[in-house]
This record gives C-alpha cells, structure tokens and sequence, in this order.
C-alpha cells in the first residue's frame, strides 16, 4: 500500500509537471543555462578563490554581454538590410508584373481565342483559386507579421523573467541540489547524476553541432549568392539558415520559389545559380551531418545516420532533431542501467 501511494504521489507530480512546462519556459531554459554555466563557475571559485555571489555574477553579466553584443550586431544588420530591400520592394513589383505577368496575359489573351469553351472556364477557374490562394497567403504572412510584431513586449517581458532566474537559479544551484538529494538513494543518486551528465554532454553537443551547421549553411548561402551577384547577401543568407531551422521548412522553402520567380523574369543565370546551390546546400548537409551529429553527441557515425533517416522519414524535418536525441536518451538510460539488455538468443 505505501509503495502504491508512492508511484501515485509521484505520478501526480509528472503530470503537473508536464502541465505546468508550456507556461514555465522561460524558467525551464534559465535553470538549463544555469547548469550550462556552472563549469564556468566552479572554475572561478577554484582557480580564482572568488566566492558563489562574485563568481556568478561575473558570469552572469559576461553572458549577458556576450549575447547583448551579439543581439545588438544581428539586429544592427537585418535593420540596415531590411530597410535598403523595403525601398527596392515596389520596383521589384513593378519589374514582375512588366516581365512576367503582363507577357502571360498576352498569351493567355491569344491562345484563349482558340480554345474550347469549357477549357476556358476550367483555366479561369484555376487562375481565380490560384489568385484566392496567393491573396490568402498574403493575409497570413501580414497576419503573422502584426502577430510577431505585437508579441515582442511579452517576449521582452519573458526574457526579463529569464534573466534574473537565471541569476538566482545559478546563485542557489548547490542548494537545490541538496535538497533534491535528501530525497534520493545512493544508488538513483548515482543513475541519475550519470542520465544527467550525458544529457548534459549531449545537450551541449547537440547545441555544437546546430551552431556547426548553421554556419556552413550561412557561408554556403552567402558564398553562393554573392557569386550570383545577388545584393543583400548576408540579410537573405542569414533568412536561408533561419527557415532552415524552423521544422517543416527547409532551404528550398527559400531558394525554389526565388528560382522559379527568377527563371519566369528571363533571368536563366540567377534562377539556375538558385536551383544548383539549393542542391549544393542540401548535398553537404546530407553528408555532413552523420558525421557531425556522431562526433558532437557522443554517438557513432551509423547510429547517427540511421536516427536522422528513420526521424526524416516518420517525422520529416523534427525528426531529425528527435532521432538522435531518442538513441542519445536510451544510450544513456542503458548506461545508467535503467534499461536492461542482458539476453541471448
């Protein structure tokens, strides 16, 4: 009876746990770089003698300058180059409408005369549902735009709330870790700080290893397009690595439309140069990423290229993310001795 009382207190806690993480965030990722930080820490209070408030706040406020720094460049240069491709937008318009649109209405207008009756109505009817698509499309994009744009205050609010957690979480580390001890045996004392390492390793590594390939995919795309002569190199490369990163999409959510756009405008050189460094991009990637994926995390070259197939064919682009972190996640649990494989056949 007490050992059933027991999982059930202890399942009640998960699902408020579970239930609480959507609105906890910002505190989840504080108490997540805290950990990350506490090398940086320790090392202070070792080799330098500083106490736990000097150290963190020596820490805390390097790190707030470090991403300060960074935000303030990223920001600098998307404003500059967002404004310099807003002025040039109407004329590119302009420029769509004379060398594309206006030759197909022409056609249209030509071939049309000789058409049957009903072919005419079933194109007209495409064209009108390719028109309400596009213009839905538009009204989504401006949508999400004023939607980002009205969100920014809460998500300064909440990165506000994840700094000064972040302080004081990083500050009353070793006695949340205590007090989590008192509740544990030796030996899940020993389990879980071994899942937590490697997690911790994995965690790291996997963080590495996106950042790795965020920035070939960045110079891939910035080489590219200034090969192609295309202005704004680093504005659009830097667009390319972000939809990249966002699941669902890809490079080609970029580069395939723009190539199309180009080859409709006559312009075969920019729309070809799109279409062969989209090829290029995706090829280096594919080869790259086993062999980053399995020198970062801890895991072998195979094992990395058979999670991220499996996860891109079951859940496309979040698979790749989800199939390693799955084989790091039962690796360790296996390690830990959690999960048991003793058995012959």
């Amino acid at each position: 009876m007490v050992m059933w009382k027991k999982w059930l207190w202890i399942s009640i806690i998960v699902l408020i746990g579970l239930f609480l993480v959507p609105y906890s965030l910002p505190l989840i990722f504080a108490f997540i770089t805290a950990v990350m930080l506490e090398g940086l820490v320790q090392w202070q209070m070792t080799k330098l003698r500083f106490n736990r408030l000097q150290s963190v706040i020596i820490v805390f406020m390097s790190y707030v300058l470090l991403i300060s720094v960074i935000g303030y460049y990223l920001i600098s240069i998307i404003a500059q180059q967002t404004v310099a491709l807003s002025g040039k937008t109407p004329n590119f318009m302009k420029g769509f409408y004379v060398s594309v649109i206006r030759p197909l209405i022409r056609k249209w207008e030509f071939y049309s005369k000789n058409l049957p009756k009903d072919v005419i109505v079933s194109i007209e009817k495409t064209l009108e549902n390719s028109i309400n698509s596009l213009d839905t499309f538009l009204h989504g994009v401006i949508q999400n735009t004023v939607n980002l744009l009205t969100a920014i205050p809460g998500f300064l609010i909440e990165f506000l709330i994840y700094l000064i957690a972040l302080f004081l979480i990083s500050l009353e580390l070793p006695r949340l870790k205590a007090k989590v001890e008192i509740h544990l045996k030796e030996q899940t004392k020993r389990r879980v700080y071994l899942v937590a390492n490697q997690l911790y390793r994995a965690g790291i590594g996997f963080i590495k290893a996106q950042i790795i390939l965020s920035l070939l995919t960045f110079f891939m795309a910035f080489i590219g397009l200034s090969i192609l002569r295309v202005p704004y190199t680093a504005l659009l490369a830097l667009l390319i690595v972000i939809v990249d990163i966002l699941p669902i999409l890809g490079t080609g959510s970029v580069l395939v439309p723009w190539a199309v756009i180009a080859i409709l405008q006559n312009n075969q050189f920019l729309g070809i140069g799109l279409i062969v460094l989209f090829l290029v991009i995706t090829v280096v990637r594919r080869i790259i990423e086993p062999k980053v994926y399995s020198t970062s995390l801890g895991i072998s070259p195979l094992a990395a290229l058979i999670s991220l197939y499996i996860g891109f064919k079951l859940l496309g682009v979040v698979g790749v993310i989800l199939g390693p972190a799955l084989v790091i996640v039962f690796d360790t649990l296996k390690r830990a001795n959690i999960i048991k494989m003793k058995f012959k056949i």
